[in-house]
């Protein structure tokens, strides 16, 4: 399965020439900006097929350059700038918001360590022994963004819409960074390159069961699957998508914090949109789907982790999560901004503090307690847990009163209240016989002039 794969080191890096790593960089932003035009027209030709309607099918072939074009509009179309905007910190937000896109894809690996031009160098930008700390300061940044953008804008909608917006990334960071607690915890090392080669194979021996030494699962997707859980929820959140795009509600914020601009800065703010979910993805592939290597069917053969190779299966890996985006996007309803909030404090922080806790025990317990000793405190601890579970005092719920109850319960003199059939009961100063109406004739034939029965006595 390890065959011919080259995991870099932190001293590889060290090691690059100036001009390999003027290579990487823009390499990166190359690999950025592609990636950035196929997701869009990804997404609207997949929402398309499920809504069963044509997609883009016009610009280039079957339409696959409609996200082009459009990109190369914006820019010339006409800039409007609001009079009581703050011009620089106005100019200055979506800035900060596509810098930071950009600048968070730095420490992601790609592959394997390779031969370009001549030398030996890890396809990765760079990295070092903090770099998912990098990853996460730079998701801290683009609130910044965000906040600037709806208060330079001098006006109430985008102002409301940059609060929300920070507010819920705020709220999902702290879930997105407690799901990866459980990552440093297994891999015992923050360097993304060395996260991936954790996950290149298990030792057998670290695992007994019963008295025998089974493999254990290698990918944290499978042996961290709460985490995965949580960090996927929290990704959808921190990234402002469906069904969690309240910031952008156009019922009540027209267009969030960017609803004030337009031409090339509104292009910056839809620019860093996508590339925050490219890089979510990526991160995701990293840290919980083996990074570059590729998946049990593939490594079959010899050289599937060598050389280039593993550039196409990390690629898979991040368009599969992408449709994780776009499918959410064309199935689910836009959640209420309360429930949404309470879910993100009140379930996904609890659940993972808790699941932390218990991985840590059992990493102690693993390490300090042998043999049939390990499972009695592993009993031990599922009966309390059962225990607790059990005996946990649930929450009463108030009790519903009927609206006759209600009605009865109202102080004398309060306001009349209309009918509760909805039916309003005829006038007394209105008398009017209405007679019964005769069934249409089918026949089409024409009524005698005679015949008044259809007609209001």
């Amino acid at each position: 399965m390890l065959a011919n794969a080259q995991d870099p080191t932190l001293e590889t890096f060290q090691n690059d020439v100036w001009w390999i790593v003027l290579i990487k960089l823009l390499g990166v932003f190359v690999i950025l900006l592609l990636l950035t035009l196929f997701t869009i027209n990804y997404e609207r030709k997949v929402v398309a097929r499920m809504a069963v309607r044509p997609g883009p099918n016009q610009v280039g072939p079957k339409g696959w350059l409609q996200s082009l074009s459009d990109g190369m509009k914006l820019p010339f179309k006409e800039e409007i700038i609001p009079k009581t905007a703050d011009k620089v910190v106005y100019f200055i937000a979506p800035v900060i918001s596509a810098t930071v896109a950009f600048t968070a894809f730095s420490v992601i690996p790609f592959g394997p360590v390779v031969s370009m031009f001549g030398h030996k160098t890890a396809l990765q930008l760079t990295d070092v022994p903090v770099s998912v700390l990098v990853l996460l300061a730079c998701s801290s940044m683009a609130v910044y963004g965000v906040v600037l953008a709806g208060w330079a804008s001098g006006s109430t909608y985008p102002l409301l819409g940059g609060l929300r917006s920070s507010a819920q990334m705020i709220s999902y960071e702290v879930a997105m960074g407690l799901s990866i607690v459980a990552v440093f915890m297994t891999a015992g090392t923050m360097s993304t390159s060395q996260i991936v080669a954790a996950q290149a194979g298990s030792d057998p021996s670290t695992v007994e069961i019963l008295g025998r030494n089974p493999t254990p699962p290698s990918w944290y997707a499978v042996l961290l699957l709460p985490s995965f859980i949580i960090y996927c929820i929290s990704a959808v959140g921190e990234t402002n998508r469906a069904p969690f795009d309240l910031p952008e509600a156009e019922s009540e914020l027209v267009g969030g914090f960017h609803t004030e601009y337009s031409s090339f800065k509104f292009a910056l703010f839809f620019l860093a949109e996508y590339i925050n979910m490219i890089t979510v993805s990526a991160f995701a592939t990293t840290l919980f789907l083996g990074g570059w290597r590729a998946p049990w069917p593939i490594t079959i053969w010899e050289d599937a982790n060598s050389g280039w190779f593993p550039l196409i299966w990390w690629l898979g890996k991040v368009l599969l999560l992408l449709f994780g985006f776009i499918w959410l996007r064309a199935t689910l309803p836009r959640m209420r901004y309360d429930q949404f909030m309470r879910f993100g404090w009140k379930v996904l922080i609890p659940v993972n503090l808790v699941w932390i806790l218990f991985l840590a025990g059992v990493r102690v317990t693993n390490t300090r307690v042998d043999g049939n000793a390990r499972w009695l405190v592993y009993l031990v601890a599922a009966v309390l847990v059962l225990g607790i579970a059990l005996l946990w005092p649930a929450s009463k719920k108030a009790r519903v009163y009927s609206i006759e109850e209600q009605l009865a319960a109202r102080p004398p003199g309060s306001f009349p209240v209309p009918p509760m059939d909805l039916q309003v009961p005829p006038s007394p100063r209105a008398r009017r016989a209405v007679a019964e109406r005769q069934p249409a004739t089918v026949g089409g034939t024409n009524p005698s002039p005679d015949d008044t029965s259809d007609k209001e006595v």
